[in-house]
Parts: structure tokens; sequence; C-alpha cells
């Protein structure tokens, strides 16, 4: 009997980035591999008047071999929260053998634990970083009181915390509940190359030189990125008139000020010439500054693993990281990239060094994809992951797990 796998997450929405998308990649895995996966989520697609997700609702929705259960994000879609997957999730707990739960501090997540626990269902926490003191020193007061009151029972009643990287376990913490730590890594897919044609055509619709080496910031435009830091470490290798040229693919409907914040401050420096901003991309377009970009650059202050980086190794580029992405160590490991501070000179001296050796990048490029090629594959994963819960079911009459 297939193992019945339930995966439940605030939104996977591409407005919310990386960490609710990646939840597509491993159902996809964990059902190729063998199980019977259902993900739980809303319809909920930001926060700053979007409209929802254009999806059938409490119906189960095919796809790449896993089932989708959307509901309705109400009365506040904000916090993301759904009465009608609690209710599912009561009323069907006892067909399902474990709960995989994405996220903490998110009502829906929060909720969802405790109607496990009381359902005797076994479920696996993923913090997507919650934990680290730098995210819990937003917002200080009502995270301590939130993490007190309602995660800490949860972090106590998890059969695992599932974390990204060593460094996220290291140093998370955990509201003085002693856990059981599964370090389990994000995969990432190969996507079929473009031809020169196709690639030549994407860049000149969104307008991006070729003339010069393109350094690819692919993510969500938010503050914990590390931008504040990139565009002045960019000024900084302009003034030594090395050529380059930024791409900004990414945005932030939720905070449309802080995105108007980086352009000022791209103007006010003088790099509005040497950078485009596309906004989200995706699919073809996606692929196409993959293969055209010289390196990837994600300067964030604390990323508990980042799977834009996971991406751009597979698709053979070197990356400048900061040493607040979780996964540097596998980078300097696989002598991937380069491997900087957080600060501005760190920054530009990384991207300095990477911009003056073509040969450099191309090597670094190739060790990057040798190195996600290995460590990062979906199926790798999936088999670790179905090993990990079998540890923590207990056995059912058959004798099985």
């Amino acid at each position: 009997m297939s193992l019945r796998v339930l995966q439940i997450v605030p939104s996977i929405s591409l407005v919310y980035g990386g960490p609710s998308q990646m939840v597509r990649g491993f159902s996809q895995a964990l059902a190729q591999a063998g199980s019977e996966v259902t993900v739980l989520t809303t319809d909920s697609n930001g926060d700053s008047g979007q409209a929802p997700l254009d999806v059938p609702l409490n119906q189960p929705v095919e796809q790449d071999g896993y089932r989708v259960r959307y509901f309705r994000c109400s009365p506040f879609r904000r916090y993301k929260f759904s009465v009608d997957l609690l209710r599912w999730l009561s009323q069907n707990a006892q067909n399902y053998d474990i709960a995989h739960i994405h996220a903490l501090f998110s009502p829906i997540s929060t909720a969802a634990a405790t109607v496990a626990r009381q359902k005797n269902l076994p479920y696996i926490l993923r913090p997507l970083g919650t934990l680290d003191p730098a995210d819990l020193a937003k917002k200080k007061r009502l995270k301590q009181l939130y993490g007190q009151l309602l995660e800490r029972p949860n972090l106590a009643g998890a059969a695992a915390i599932h974390f990204t990287s060593p460094l996220e376990a290291e140093v998370s913490h955990r509201f003085g509940v002693a856990t059981t730590d599964w370090v389990i890594p994000l995969g990432v897919d190969p996507q079929p190359s473009l031809s020169r044609a196709e690639q030549d055509q994407v860049l000149d619709a969104l307008q991006v030189p070729r003339d010069r080496p393109i350094v690819l910031f692919l993510s969500r435009l938010d503050p914990k990125k590390g931008l504040d830091l990139l565009i002045p470490a960019l000024a900084q290798v302009a003034q030594a008139d090395r050529p380059f040229h930024l791409v900004l693919a990414g945005d932030n409907p939720q905070d449309p000020a802080y995105k108007q914040a980086i352009e000022q401050q791209i103007q006010t420096l003088g790099l509005a010439k040497r950078t485009t901003m596309t906004g989200f991309v995706r699919g073809a377009q996606k692929q196409a500054l993959l293969q055209a970009a010289a390196l990837f650059v994600l300067p964030s202050y604390y990323e508990n693993f980042g799977i834009a980086v996971a991406e751009a190794m597979l698709a053979g580029l070197p990356v400048v990281i900061s040493n607040g992405v979780y996964i540097w160590p596998d980078i300097v490991a696989g002598e991937a990239g380069w491997v900087c501070d957080l600060s501005v000179d760190g920054i530009a001296g990384a991207l300095q060094e990477s911009l003056q050796s073509p040969d450099q990048r191309k090597l670094r490029g190739q060790q990057a994809q040798r190195y996600a090629q290995t460590h990062y594959r979906w199926d790798a994963i999936a088999k670790q992951t179905l090993a990990a819960y079998d540890q923590v079911l207990p056995r059912r009459g058959d004798g099985s797990r």
C-alpha cells in the first residue's frame, strides 16, 4: 500500500516566491517515488488587493501525478486562513499517514498542526526560516507570544522538524523544545534549453543588452535579499569601469513601496542604464535569462536555503552569494562560485573578481552544475524524505509502516 501524504502550505502562488513554489516540485517527486500525495492550500494570491487564484475550490485538481485541493482564503486574505481547509483536514485526517506542514507563524499552518495533533496524524514541520533569530526579531514581542502559546506545542508535538541546510538547523530557535531534526535540502528540475534565436527573442522583448556580462538577480524584491547592499556594491564596480548589466528578475506586489525605493537607489547611484527590472519571470523568460547570464548574485541577510541559487547552479551559472545564504558551505565545497560577507565592500570585491575572469566564471559554472546535479536532485530528495517518514511512522496493522 502506497504512503498517503498530505502537504499543507498557505499558498502555492508565484507571488510568495520559491518557498511556496517548491511544494509543487516536492510533491511531484514524492508521487513519482510511489506516494499518494495531496496538497492542501488556499487560493491566496497576494496581500495587496490581488484577485485570488482562479482555481476550482474544495475539489481535487490533478497535477503532475499528485492532487491539489484549494480552499477559499477568508476572511482576512493577508493571513491566508481558511476555515474550510481546516474542516476538511479534521474530517479526512484519518485517511492519511503523515502530513508535511510548510511555514510557521502562519495561522493556517499553525492551526493545521493543532488539528493534526488532535487527530493523531503524525506531522512534520518545515519552518522556512521562520525560526531564524533574524526573522524572529521582526515584530519580536508578537512573535515571542505567538511562539510560546501556539508554535511551542506544535514543535513539541511534531514527529520531526525539516530544515533545508545544516546552518538553518544550527541557528534556529525552538522555544525551549527538544526536537527531532531532519536536514533535507530542496530540489530543482532541469529545464529545456532554448535555441539562440529563442533566447535572443526573449532578451529583446525584455530589453536586456547582450554586449556585456549579465549579472542576474532572480528572486523576490524583499529587504532580506540584500539589495540595499548589492546596488551600492555594483556602483563601486561601475566606478572601476568594469562592464556589466544587472537584471533584477523579480517583484513584490505585497510591498510596492520597497520596489520604488530600489528603483530610486538605482537612479541615485547612476545605474539606470546598466539595469533592467523585468518583474516576475517564468518559463521561457526565466530560462533565457539563466542561459544568457554571466553569473548569478544573491547577497541575502539570511536565507534558509536559496532555491534560486540551486536553479542557477543547475543551469551552469557561477554564483556570488553572501554568507547569509545558508548553503554557502556547499558553494565552497563545490567550488561553484564566490562567497562574501554581508557588506558593500565584500560584495563588490566578489563581483569584481568574478567579472574580471571569464575563465574562472566558466570553470565555476561547470562545477556548480555538477554539484547541483549530484546534491539537489528531486528524485534523490524524495527517496531521502520517504526513508525519513518511515522512521517516524507507527507500524500499520499489516506489519508495514
